[in-house]
């Protein structure tokens, strides 16, 4: 599979959306002791009778807050010194969403600027449909956003980005990094054993498993290694038995599929394996799985579906008893989400993140088939799109997790 070695323009790393004023270190300190950071400020207003809304309990009117979207907690902020408690810093309002119970998907889209290559993430707000950005990963180095690979821990809020490239020098990586969302930041965590890039990535009961993928000579490697998130180290596990780079993977049925990509039409049939961690063994995938896999996949309703980069980007699902693939009833994507693009979904529903960030929203249906067991389904799809505003129309998908919160 052909690949493009982009270039990428890494900015200091600052908090996105900061201001670049610095300030005194005299002033800082005057900053963190003032009644605003300090939690035990909220609970001396409550004490002189201060509501949060006039009117209400604060425990209704703290439900109510928490709902508000982030693109509005700028001018909500400057409504009172509770307000700006509470909304003042994103640490604190996932915090407290958190201790509410709050667990909304938030769609969160790797991108990089098409001209200069600067990557950082944006986050979808699912629930309002409104963007906002987190601050930006600590890389140093000028790397190509494609050799990254990102999983994601949905329910405990917290996104992985492993690996990647240095596009200069064209070096792989063996850089982990995790992001809370209820904290908002970035730590460095340990490194991988081998440095990769181009490789496959996937979840399995809550342990990270990466495998294959471009070498530091550029050489496909065979390797595989696992990441216990609450131990933080890395282990390897079985070879794959063949070096290869990887297009696509996903996780079905408590496996690893891997697949390293097609051309059209096919030259060489495409390779594909797949691991089982409770065996620790490396399989050949089937023959029509690996060959009808032409696109980004994800699963839902326990079963394997690709947008196809082919045959108009309609959507299809894998048949594992006749080793097939099956067409979905209802429309291609929409004609506003143009290649590349990212794929990911909660639930039922499954995300599509096309060049400058459009969003195609795909509602899966099924109803069981006539005459047919009870694994035998008929799936639809419905789409709608969420428009980017103007300011994301120069940025390009490279990746897409969803994260509860």
């Amino acid at each position: 599979m052909q690949r493009v070695r982009l270039s990428s323009q890494q900015a200091p790393v600052l908090k996105l959306g900061d201001s670049q004023i610095t300030l005194s270190p005299k002033f800082r300190l005057a900053v963190i002791q003032s009644s605003l950071m300090d939690p035990s400020s909220e609970l001396e207003l409550s004490l002189r009778g201060e509501p949060l809304i006039p009117g209400l309990p604060d425990d209704v009117a703290l439900n109510c807050l928490l709902r508000l979207p982030v693109e509005s907690h700028t001018a909500s902020k400057a409504v009172c010194k509770r307000w700006h408690l509470l909304l003042g810093s994103k640490e604190r309002f996932f915090t407290r969403r958190k201790e509410v119970g709050f667990k909304d998907p938030w769609l969160f889209v790797f991108a990089f600027h098409k001209c200069t290559g600067k990557i950082q993430w944006q986050v979808l707000d699912l629930t309002h449909f409104s963007w906002h950005t987190i601050p930006a990963m600590p890389c140093k180095d000028k790397v190509c956003p494609h050799g990254f690979r990102c999983v994601a821990i949905p329910h405990e809020g917290t996104l992985f980005v492993c690996g990647g490239m240095v596009s200069d020098v064209d070096c792989p990586l063996d850089l982990v990094l995790k992001y809370e969302m209820q904290k908002n930041r970035w730590t460095v965590v340990n490194q991988m054993v081998s440095a990769r890039s181009f490789f496959a990535s996937g979840v399995i009961d809550g342990m990270i498993y990466v495998a294959g993928g471009n070498s530091a000579d550029l050489f496909e490697l065979d390797s595989a290694e696992v990441l216990d998130p609450a131990e933080g180290s890395w282990r390897s596990i079985a070879s794959m038995g063949t070096n290869m780079s990887s297009y696509d993977a996903a996780v079905l049925d408590g496996k690893l599929l891997v697949t390293e990509g097609w051309l059209w039409p096919f030259y060489v049939s495409p390779r594909g394996q797949v691991y089982d961690p409770r065996t620790d063994n490396w399989e050949s995938m089937a023959v029509g799985l690996r060959e009808g896999w032409t696109g980004s996949s994800v699963v839902i309703y326990g079963h394997l579906f690709v947008v196809s980069e082919l045959e108009r980007m309609k959507l299809k699902v894998y048949d594992a008893d006749t080793d097939s693939w099956e067409p979905i009833e209802g429309l291609p994507l929409p004609e506003q989400i143009c290649k590349p693009f990212a794929v990911n979904s909660c639930d039922c529903t499954i995300y599509v993140v096309g060049r400058n960030l459009h969003v195609a929203v795909g509602n899966i249906s099924r109803v069981s088939r006539k005459g047919s067991s009870e694994n035998k389904w008929h799936f639809s799809v419905r789409w709608h799109v969420v428009d980017a505003p103007d300011n994301l129309s120069d940025f390009t998908p490279s990746s897409s997790q969803v994260l509860f919160a």
